[in-house]
């Protein structure tokens, strides 16, 4: 059992929340009751992951996509209402994690990616500051077929492929999520391939172009492994209860 606030606090203090700007408040969302023994992780703090926390009691929830995103409405109606709504009557408080999450160099979501996918991490890239890309290497290069067979074994999701050239992969960059706009920073870097979550139609003509082959793992494929390591950590430190909520999502 930990007190919120210090729980909070650690958690703050180790995802480094104040050197990013992000796109909604990283932290705590909504307060719930003063102290944590069982707490509830997952990729998005969607009504069914609150419904399983209300059914295992939980007294926290930790996700990567949370609520209160900037240019969304903030009318606390209809479905926002609802998951609010849940929260409150059960005392169940709500963190999020996003960029953060994304960049941390242990529990991230782009180093689990690499541990994942066996890619040694040679160094860092992308527009966000700190930046949340990774590039390296393959431990030996792979054909994109074959490639493209270990993500869907290592991920449960057959990922969408661009071919781009006729070259095996070895220099490879990544970025977990929506980061099919780092594919031209990718490209600069004289990979062979780029990964990340979504594609775009613009992405498979930027990728023929560049000469690089594109592989869209899914957003929430390639943004699960963070959050789990995360509660891992946190079960171990704290003594916690701590159960990862796999919610289905096929994008």
């Amino acid at each position: 059992m930990i007190e919120l606030k210090d729980f909070v606090a650690y958690c703050d203090s180790l995802l480094e929340i104040e050197t990013f700007r992000d796109y909604c408040p990283n932290g705590l969302q909504v307060q719930g009751r003063a102290q944590i023994r069982k707490l509830i992780t997952g990729v998005t703090a969607s009504q069914a992951l609150l419904d399983k926390a209300v059914e295992q009691q939980a007294d926290a929830v930790l996700v990567h996509h949370g609520y209160f995103w900037k240019g969304e409405d903030p009318r606390v109606v209809g479905a926002m209402h609802k998951r609010l709504k849940t929260l409150l009557e059960h005392d169940i408080s709500l963190l999020a994690y996003h960029l953060p999450l994304d960049a941390h160099p242990i529990y991230g979501n782009n180093v689990q990616l690499a541990r994942l996918l066996s890619l040694s991490i040679d160094g860092q890239f992308g527009e966000s500051k700190p930046a949340i890309g990774l590039f390296g290497r393959l431990e030996t290069p792979l054909s994109l077929d074959a490639f493209a067979s270990r993500v869907e074994q290592k991920l449960g999701r057959k990922p969408l492929l661009i071919e781009a050239s006729e070259r095996n992969i070895e220099a490879i960059a990544w970025c977990s999520g929506a980061a099919q706009g780092y594919l031209p920073q990718a490209a600069a870097l004289g990979v062979d391939a780029y990964l990340s979550g979504e594609i775009s139609e613009q992405t498979v003509h930027v990728a023929r172009e560049a000469g690089v082959h594109y592989i869209s793992a899914g957003h929430h494929a390639t943004e699960r492994g963070g959050v789990r390591a995360l509660g891992e950590h946190l079960a171990s430190r704290f003594a916690l209860d701590v159960t990862f909520v796999d919610i289905a999502n096929p994008v």
